[in-house]
């Protein structure tokens, strides 16, 4: 069975990478590998400083899409992201490992493979999940961001820590 490389994993690797960037292509590489996306192809090729700003551009138009003032800014924006990034869906069944869909071709640079990765998958994130599945923690004070993954579709903080500390925030304003 192929999993989908188009999936929550490239959302969760894009929030990654923008709260903790990777500073050098074997940071890069390592991130990709711990997030399982397309890590076989990651490793076999060698990831460069090109890949590196090639991912910082991407990850830069990416949070545009997270920060994006409506509903259609963000779907323009992706949809730009989309037409930069990826190409026609195609079947492929590379290295044997069973058929399954590419939005890029077959021979592609690490850079362009996870901004083909991103912003596939975080379209496919917003029109499977909704379109406001996107943002930036509520908590005063903090500017992460997060993929809002849940079943309720109710996520606004970047983490449990976030939102405990702003509900003892709510709380002690109410009590005092």
């Amino acid at each position: 069975m192929h999993l989908n490389p188009y999936g929550a994993d490239a959302v969760l690797l894009a929030v990654n990478l923008v709260t903790r960037p990777a500073n050098t292509p074997e940071e890069l590489a390592q991130r990709c590998e711990e997030s399982g996306v397309e890590s076989r192809l990651v490793r076999e090729h060698r990831v460069t400083a090109a890949d590196l700003s090639a991912v910082r551009t991407a990850l830069d138009e990416w949070l545009r899409v997270v920060d994006a003032p409506d509903e259609q800014t963000r779907v323009d924006l992706m949809n730009a992201m989309l037409a930069k990034y990826t190409e026609h869906p195609r079947l492929t069944n590379h290295a044997g490992d069973g058929w399954h869909m590419h939005y890029r071709p077959e021979n592609v640079s690490v850079g362009r493979l996870v901004a083909t990765l991103i912003s596939t998958g975080t379209a496919l994130h917003l029109a499977g999940r909704g379109i406001t599945r996107l943002g930036r923690c509520a908590a005063d004070g903090c500017s992460a961001v997060y993929a809002d993954l849940s079943r309720t579709g109710r996520q606004r903080y970047c983490s449990p820590a976030c939102a405990n500390r702003d509900a003892v925030r709510r709380h002690r304003a109410r009590t005092s």
